[in-house]
């Protein structure tokens, strides 16, 4: 995706497709993606513009995209809140997962997709989309990848399972799969369709992992990162011992303990895997949650402007990319992962991508499932 300062900004109708605006007016436009999650804008507009057409921005039924000079759409989402005071017209928007959080299994197992046994959680995924799109006035059009993973999810014994009196919703239900390790990953996009009168709304499924290793790109220090970033040093995530518990209850219930001694002083954590059935498969994952709660002041932003080193748009949620980091607090050189971005295309001094990173060695894939 390119991702070059925006032209237009177009709002439409959720359910009936109809365009609301080609060029909305904008100001202090900020959107970006994320790893697992909907990623979000912000702007503001004109309250006069809205009084005299209130669809334009209407909370829950809108959708809003942001084109960029070449043609393309960088970011697509729902327009959820919106705050009037006095001259302000702010609103906030997210993408296509976040519909899901306003969407409940009414019928139960998904509308008789359900229950799993051994389920590849893609498949859970794209079940809970078909399902909340199939009701009425719920087809959001948006459309899953076939993804297939070897991540599972449910037992014969403990089978996973969606009851229609469990008031959790859809979207709590798929962030259930995605969200530990050695498990699929999504990210949400949106592009023109071939002749560019509609827009392709996706959920972009990766196993074992979105995004790949940039040796084509970095972030550093005198280059093109313009702000030197915080450093973050949290002693209440640290700690050299882990707890790690699996299936089973009681007595019966698999546990199993990572532990170091390293001069400083012990705290302890612990750790719930209760879809994991194997002691061996309960210890690495708890290993795997200790050496990353062992990880102290890690630098988790970096604010980057437009450069031939690592030009907006060359990288992807998900990406590895080197990163050099050197100011008064912080010398960092390492492996980080992109885990979101925010663009400020009307940034003081030009357009700034604000990066979202964690350090690459807290993520695993595959080998655990």
């Amino acid at each position: 995706m390119t991702v070059t300062p925006p032209v237009r900004v177009l709002t439409q109708h959720a359910l009936t497709g109809e365009w609301l605006s080609t060029a909305l007016p904008v100001v202090d436009l900020e959107y970006g993606p994320e790893l697992s999650g909907p990623g979000s804008l912000s702007g503001k507009l004109s309250p006069r513009l809205v009084s005299s057409n209130p669809t334009l921005a209407d909370p829950g039924t809108t959708c809003i995209y942001v084109e960029s000079s070449d043609g393309e759409i960088q970011w697509g989402g729902l327009i959820w809140d919106v705050r009037a005071q006095g001259n302000n017209y702010a609103f906030e928007a997210a993408s296509w997962s976040s519909y899901l959080q306003k969407r409940f299994d009414l019928d139960g197992q998904h509308g008789g997709r359900g229950p799993y046994v051994n389920a590849d959680r893609c498949d859970v995924i794209r079940n809970a989309w078909e399902y909340a799109q199939s009701i009425p006035d719920g087809d959001l059009g948006v459309v899953v990848d076939d993804t297939v993973s070897t991540s599972k999810i449910g037992t014969p014994a403990e089978p996973y399972n969606s009851f229609w009196y469990d008031v959790k919703c859809l979207g709590d239900q798929v962030d259930e799969m995605v969200t530990d390790q050695a498990t699929p990953e999504y990210t949400c996009t949106t592009t023109w369709n071939a002749d560019k009168t509609d827009v392709v709304k996706r959920i972009r499924l990766g196993w074992p992992r979105l995004g790949r290793r940039r040796n084509d790109i970095q972030f550093a220090s005198g280059v093109n990162i313009i702000e030197d970033p915080e450093k973050v040093i949290a002693g209440d995530d640290y700690a050299q011992v882990v707890i790690g518990t699996g299936a089973g209850d009681g007595s019966a219930k698999i546990r199993q303990i990572s532990a170091v001694r390293n001069g400083r002083l012990r705290l302890e954590a612990a750790a719930s895997f209760p879809e994991l059935n194997g002691t061996d498969t309960v210890g690495q994952r708890t290993d795997w949650e200790r050496a990353w709660r062992q990880t102290m002041g890690a630098v988790g932003q970096v604010t980057i402007r437009n450069t031939d080193t690592a030009p907006f748009g060359s990288w992807q949620v998900g990406d590895d990319v080197y990163t050099r980091i050197y100011n008064a607090w912080t010398e960092y050189t390492g492996w980080c992962r992109v885990t979101g971005w925010t663009m400020k295309p009307a940034a003081t001094g030009g357009p700034q991508a604000v990066i979202d990173l964690k350090p690459s060695a807290m993520y695993q894939y595959g080998g655990v499932a």
